[in-house]
């Protein structure tokens, strides 16, 4: 076993590093466009208009919204709902072991963190080989940009603004800069592997306690013995999550933030930071909701080799975009 969930804590890395420059000046930004590598047209082989929701994001200078406004359709929310959205990956190599679609509104207190497997099978043209047909595989060939991509298309449509990497480093250095965080710790985690970088020991014993860094990322890395398979670790690591962001955010961010900002990768500039952090200030940890593209594992076979796949529900996955634009549903 030579991956590791490098990424567990990124999105409320983000708040954090946002929220504390905020605390102390305020700048507007619009943002600049990057080059993004076109490969909408490529995944599925169709609806190449997809690739409109890769506009960048547009920082409008207006009042705070007291009451939400609802819309009539997706469409209409992507361009006049004030939200941004983060792809927040962690890597194995080259390949994306851990990916997050963080979304959270500038004029309202809330965020949601939804977990895409990385083994979410989807098709690109030109890319046949059964490895290939996973979101994990993407990040080789198309870099952030082409995840970002990737993620909007599952979430048909939905504009990705940002891209976050954490590396394992900066997981043990946020843990213990809070002093360890409180878990349960389903079941004895044992394992070893001395030739994965680094080195791997996971040695935990079942039962409720406070893991420092390392043994946070024993947990974070640790992958068998859950029932329901790659599905089970990813519940284990937002339990984990759910108790980091209590802890975290009730201690004193400069101190975290300090320890971790070295080790973020990220196209979010600090003028980005700075103008998000002053909107987020007060957002808690309840205003947080967590959950996992929906889908089914599945079998399949291609070039005669058979692999694990996830594959996602897009109509499910529509319903979760519209319940976070808050778009009515038709009769």
């Amino acid at each position: 076993m030579k991956t590791f969930w490098k990424v567990f804590s990124i999105s409320f890395v983000f708040f954090f590093i946002a929220m504390a420059l905020g605390s102390y000046i305020y700048l507007m930004n619009g943002g600049k466009d990057n080059h993004k590598p076109d490969i909408v047209a490529q995944i599925g082989g169709e609806k190449e208009d997809r690739q409109k929701a890769e506009g960048q994001l547009e920082v409008k200078e207006e009042e705070e919204v007291i009451e939400e406004r609802s819309f009539s359709s997706l469409e209409e929310a992507f361009k006049e709902n004030n939200r941004v959205n983060v792809v927040i990956m962690g890597m194995e190599d080259v390949r994306a072991d851990t990916i997050l679609f963080l979304s959270f509104h500038l004029n309202k207190k809330d965020a949601y963190v939804i977990s895409i497997p990385r083994d979410t099978y989807i098709y690109r043209k030109g890319y046949e080989l059964a490895e290939q047909r996973k979101i994990n595989a993407i990040y080789e060939s198309h870099g952030a940009d082409g995840m970002k991509q990737a993620v909007s298309y599952i979430f048909h449509g939905v504009p990705i603004h940002h891209y976050v990497v954490l590396d394992y480093e900066g997981v043990k250095k946020i843990v213990d800069s809070l002093g360890g965080v409180e878990v349960v710790v389903p079941f004895d985690m044992k394992y070893e592997d001395l030739s994965a970088k680094p080195p791997l020991r996971i040695n935990l014993k079942a039962g409720r306690q406070v893991l420092d860094g390392e043994k946070a990322l024993q947990f974070l890395r640790y992958r068998k013995g859950y029932i329901e398979g790659d599905l089970g670790r990813i519940k284990a690591q937002q339990e984990f999550l759910k108790a980091f962001v209590k802890k975290a955010l009730s201690f004193r961010l400069p101190v975290v933030i300090k320890n971790v900002y070295e080790y973020v990768e990220t196209d979010i500039s600090l003028f980005e930071a700075l103008y998000y952090g002053t909107k987020m200030l007060n957002i808690k940890a309840e205003d947080i909701k967590f959950s996992i593209l929906p889908g089914q594992a599945e079998f399949r076979s291609y070039g005669g080799k058979l692999l694990s796949y996830f594959i996602y529900n897009s109509q499910e996955s529509k319903k979760i975009i519209e319940e976070i634009y808050n778009v009515e549903a038709k009769n």
